[in-house]
C-alpha cells in the first residue's frame, strides 16, 4: 500500500471522521456534566464503571482493569481516584484475599451524583448526536451508532 492508495485515503478519512464525531460528542458532554454536576467526562466515567462492580467472582476491579476501561494510563487514574476519593465520592480498601490489592469503590455521596448526572449524560449524548446527524461527514457513523446500518 502506498499513502495515495484510495482504500488507505478513504480509512484515513473515516478515522477522521470518527476522531472529529468522539471529540463532539465528548466535548458536548463535558460541558454538560461540568455544569450540571460539577463531573468531567472521565470522572464520570470512573463513577459509572466502578458503580458496576459486584461482590461475585471477578466483580472487583484492580486499577489497571479500571484504567483501560476508562482509556486513561494507570497513574492518571489513579490521580483521578484520589481526587475523587478527596470529594467523598470514592473509597478505597484493600483486597481481603491479597494484601497487595487495592480496591475502589463508589460511596454513597458518589452513587446519588452518579444518578443526578446519568440522565444529563444520556441527553447530552442524544443533542451530540442528534447535531452531528446534520453534517454530511458524520452522518453516516451516527447511523452506525444509532444501529440504523452497519459498519463499513
Amino acid at each position: 500500500m502506498t499513502a495515495t492508495d484510495p482504500a488507505l485515503t478513504g480509512l484515513a478519512q473515516r478515522w477522521c471522521a470518527l476522531s472529529l464525531l468522539h471529540g463532539r460528542i465528548e466535548s458536548h458532554i463535558e460541558r454538560a456534566l461540568e455544569s450540571g454536576h460539577g463531573l468531567s467526562v472521565r470522572e464520570y466515567s470512573l463513577l459509572d464503571v466502578l458503580s458496576r462492580q459486584h461482590d461475585g467472582p471477578g466483580g472487583h476491579l484492580q486499577m489497571k482493569q479500571v484504567a483501560d476501561a476508562v482509556v486513561l494510563s494507570q497513574s492518571a487514574t489513579t490521580r483521578l481516584v484520589t481526587r475523587l476519593e478527596d470529594r467523598g465520592l470514592l473509597t478505597r480498601y484493600l483486597c481481603t484475599t491479597d494484601r497487595r490489592g487495592i480496591y475502589t469503590d463508589v460511596t454513597e455521596a458518589g452513587r446519588k451524583l452518579l444518578e443526578e448526572a446519568r440522565p444529563t449524560n444520556d441527553r447530552a449524548l442524544r443533542e451530540a448526536l442528534d447535531e452531528a446527524a446534520e453534517n454530511p461527514e458524520l452522518a453516516s457513523l451516527v447511523q452506525v451508532l444509532e444501529g440504523e446500518t452497519t459498519p463499513v
